[in-house]
């Protein structure tokens, strides 16, 4: 069965029926909103946690919610960001089709949620960093593909500032790419300016549930990881000056991690802070 929540939000449609590659300048970024300090960040971090689906998606509703009571009532809204593993899960956006799931539903290898994001059927499990950011977009830009391609920037800076990985972006298509393998995707939903939902990094990831499905219905692509791409292109010209080798996939998720809060902060001029966690059942 595929569990499907109460809709009644708006949905970020994601493209996947151009495959040009869109060539940037070097070194060209999103621009971003300059301010003269960075605003708030709260910080759940569970970077080391599997947690099960159902409970991070229940968690980031909840925040949602009370965001936009604070919204309502005229007080401070700092912007929020969850980051964490999953148990290994199937997740579908709001209109993705079940032809793309290579298995009898009555038979899944694992549980199938139908969610308010946008895009189609992906895959989440251990080795893949998840970052759930809850802003309002109101502190931010009031729009909606410079959100998404924000998101992307965040991901592409962390390839290349940290592993020395020239990752780029697919016109028409969202998420990031290193060649024909997509390292992250990207599915979002917006309800009232706020953002949940997110991206999926791939860091230390066994692919090999990808290919029980058509991962974001792209029939001609593949799916690739950081440990993967440093394996392969070690001692490659295009990965020359990459991150020294590292001893086990544990150091690796912490390097992703923390280069992830570091260009999350930057490109969307956000000052983290750690908040404590309680995912007691409340949650």
């Amino acid at each position: 069965m595929i569990l499907a929540p109460n809709l009644g939000f708006r949905t970020i449609p994601t493209s996947c029926t151009t495959v040009k590659q869109q060539k940037d300048p070097p070194h060209q970024l999103n621009p971003v909103i300059p301010t003269k300090t960075k605003a708030r960040c709260e910080c759940f971090d569970l970077h080391k946690e599997l947690i099960p689906y159902e409970k991070a998606w229940s968690w980031q509703k909840q925040i949602v919610k009370q965001k936009q009571a604070l919204i309502q009532e005229h007080e401070d809204c700092p912007d929020s960001l969850i980051i964490l593993q999953h148990n290994p899960v199937y997740t579908m956006g709001t209109g993705s089709s079940e032809k793309f799931l290579n298995f009898d539903m009555k038979k899944a290898p694992f549980d199938v949620y139908r969610t308010e994001r946008g895009g189609e059927v992906t895959y989440h499990g251990p080795g893949q960093l998840l970052m759930y950011p809850i802003i309002n977009l109101r502190n931010h830009k009031m729009d909606l593909h410079w959100y998404l391609r924000t998101l992307e920037e965040v991901v592409i800076r962390v390839l290349s500032s940290t592993f020395s990985i020239k990752a780029s972006r697919i016109e028409g298509l969202t998420g990031v790419w290193v060649g024909n393998q997509k390292l992250a995707a990207i599915g979002v939903r917006v309800s009232k300016w706020i953002t949940y939902h997110g991206l999926a990094l791939n860091v230390t990831t066994d692919l090999t549930p990808f290919s029980w499905i058509v991962p974001c219905g792209l029939q001609d692509r593949q799916v690739g990881s950081i440990k993967g791409l440093l394996q392969e292109f070690q001692s490659s010209t295009q990965c020359s000056e990459a991150v020294k080798p590292v001893s086990d996939d544990d150091e690796l998720i912490d390097i992703s991690y923390k280069s992830l809060i570091r260009e999350f902060s930057e490109v969307f001029n956000l000052e983290i802070h750690q908040k404590a966690i309680d995912f007691g059942e409340d949650h």
